[in-house]
C-alpha cells in the first residue's frame, strides 16, 4: 500500500529553462550567452553549491569573477533565479487532493538562492509535508544518500513510495533504492500513473 509520494521539483512542478538565465546574465558580462553554459560549467562551482559545499555569498562571489560580472548579490539572486517559469506544471487542486491522502515528499537538487525565491513565489509548496533538498542533505541525486533522506521523510518503507522525476537516470536511481519509481511527462500523464495504482480516483 503506497503511503507516500514523492516529486521532483524542477520541471515536474514548477518549469525552468536555463536559457533564460543566460540572457538575464549576458548583459551584465562580456562572455555571450551561448558561451556561459561552458564558462560555468568549467568553474564547477553549480553541484559544490547545490551540495551544500558553497555559501551563496562565497558562490556568488566566485561565479562572479569567473564571468566577470559586477552586480550587488541581490540582483544576482534576482538574475540567477530568471529560469524558473510562472505557472506550475501540476495543477495546485491536483497535489491539494493529494495531500489529503498521502504524506507528500519534495526531492529536488537545488541551491539557497533558487529555492529561496521558490518558497516566496509558489504557493503550490504548501502541500509538501517535508522537503528534502540537495544543498542542504550534502547529496544530489543520483546519489542514493538523497533519495535515503527522502524515504525517512517519508515515514514508510521505499516499497510504499511512489516517486516521480522528470530526468530518467534520476528515475532509475529511485528504483535501485526500492522506490516504485516513474518518468515524469506532464500532469496527465502523472494522474494515469496514479490512477493505475488507485492512488487517484
Amino acid at each position: 500500500m503506497t503511503k507516500a509520494l514523492i516529486f521532483d521539483l524542477g520541471n515536474v512542478i514548477i518549469a525552468f529553462d536555463f536559457t533564460r538565465g543566460y540572457q538575464a546574465l549576458s548583459p551584465h558580462t562580456p562572455i555571450p550567452p551561448h558561451g556561459l553554459p561552458n564558462r560555468i560549467a568549467e568553474t564547477g562551482l553549480v553541484p559544490r553549491y547545490e551540495r551544500g559545499e558553497v555559501s551563496s555569498q562565497a558562490f556568488h562571489e566566485a561565479l562572479s569573477s569567473s564571468l566577470h560580472l559586477n552586480l550587488p548579490y541581490q540582483q544576482f539572486c534576482d538574475l540567477w533565479s530568471t529560469i524558473f517559469l510562472p505557472d506550475p506544471l501540476i495543477p495546485d487542486d491536483l497535489l491539494a487532493t493529494l495531500h489529503h491522502r498521502y504524506r507528500l515528499v519534495l526531492l529536488s537538487n537545488t541551491n539557497e538562492i533558487h529555492f529561496q525565491m521558490i518558497q516566496r513565489t509558489y504557493p503550490i509548496l504548501r502541500h509538501f509535508d517535508a522537503l528534502v533538498l540537495s544543498y542542504q542533505a550534502g547529496a544530489m541525486k543520483p546519489d542514493p544518500r538523497i533519495y535515503e533522506a527522502a524515504i525517512l521523510q517519508a515515514h514508510c518503507p521505499p516499497e510504499q513510495c511512489f516517486y516521480t522525476d522528470d530526468v530518467l537516470e534520476f528515475v532509475e536511481a529511485g528504483r535501485r533504492c526500492g522506490l516504485d519509481a516513474v518518468p515524469f511527462s506532464g500532469a496527465a500523464d502523472l494522474q494515469r500513473h496514479l490512477r493505475e495504482r488507485g492512488l487517484l480516483d
